[in-house]
């Protein structure tokens, strides 16, 4: 049971680590190896802080009755091989997608009260947050630039200065994914009343530390280079952008996808400097992962439970 949800936050550390310092990384601030210590620290910190508001949602805001041992760990393990798969194709997937999905289609098999209001409440998030994170990178941007242009002189000296912003804002996205997305890995565990908070949380936070040192690099590659190219400046705006984004929606208890964050505003700083510069291939490539990951997965959990349930009878 828990090696599943270790599972799920093995996955998020790996395919949601892009979502941290793919920017960083992909500018140049930081090599790989320092960026990736950062996340692990920080969103340690951010799942035992912070991580309880969205894990309650997902242990008892979409499904309202008790799952069994068996619904739990179909669901964590379905909605865990879809991002695994999504990383090894370099694709930054929604892993909050993936575990709503799960629970989801497993509540709806084992005939379990789900609330699809909540359900909606959380669907509706993963449209607005990218518009939202993107609107307000666009405008950072613009300022960030007309700054540059108004202290041209010391415009090196205010680089560098964003340069150390940008690793500052990529420990405080990393704080934000574990607070939003600790609760994803283990929120389904919690359904079933066995285990203190506490533990469950840290295992969700250790997990997640330890995708994103072992398999996090694929991803990042991606993030910080693939959809368009940054700059000091851009990738501090992305950051900053995205970090608030995640972080206001975890205050709200609600799952929002690191991945469409970031994303989000990596398109918002690449619109500034017009839409020639942004790869819609890898847009698109993106935007079908992100409809397909959460509907696989509750597909999956579904067939699956009762394939097992059929067997077992």
């Amino acid at each position: 049971m828990l090696g599943a949800s270790a599972y799920v936050g093995w996955n998020i550390g790996a395919n949601d680590t892009a979502n941290c310092i793919g920017t960083t990384v992909g500018c140049g601030l930081l090599s790989f190896r320092r960026a990736v210590i950062l996340v692990a620290v920080f969103a340690i910190l951010g799942a035992m802080l912070q991580g309880h508001h969205v894990m309650h949602t997902i242990g008892k805001g979409i499904v309202k009755t008790d799952l069994n041992y068996l619904a739990v760990c179909v669901a964590l393990i379905c909605s865990g091989v879809f991002v695994t798969l999504a990383t090894f194709f370099k694709i930054p997937t929604s892993t909050s997608q993936a575990i709503v999905g799960g629970v989801v289609g497993i509540g709806l098999a084992v005939g379990a009260e789900v609330d699809f209001s909540k359900f909606i409440l959380i669907a509706e998030s993963w449209i607005i947050c990218p518009i939202l994170v993107m609107a307000l990178a666009y405008g950072l941007m613009h300022l960030i630039r007309l700054v540059l242009r108004r202290f041209a002189t010391s415009s090196i000296l205010f680089q560098q200065a964003l340069g150390y912003l940008a690793i500052i804002s990529s420990c405080y996205v990393a704080y934000s994914m574990g607070a939003n997305n600790a609760g994803n890995a283990v929120g389904p565990v919690a359904n079933l009343n066995i285990f203190p908070t506490r533990v469950l949380l840290l295992i969700g936070g250790l997990s997640i530390a330890l995708g994103a040192i072992t398999y996090g690099r694929k991803v990042a590659d991606t993030v910080g280079k693939g959809i368009t190219p940054l700059d000091i400046p851009a990738a501090f705006v992305a950051q900053v952008a995205s970090a608030f984004g995640m972080h206001l929606f975890s205050m709200f208890g609600i799952p929002v996808s690191t991945s469409s964050a970031i994303v989000g505003a990596v398109v918002g700083v690449g619109l500034v400097k017009g839409a020639h510069g942004i790869s819609t291939k890898t847009i698109l490539t993106i935007l079908i992962g992100w409809v397909l990951t959460p509907a696989l997965a509750g597909t999956c959990a579904f067939m699956l439970y009762k394939v097992i349930e059929t067997l077992l009878a």
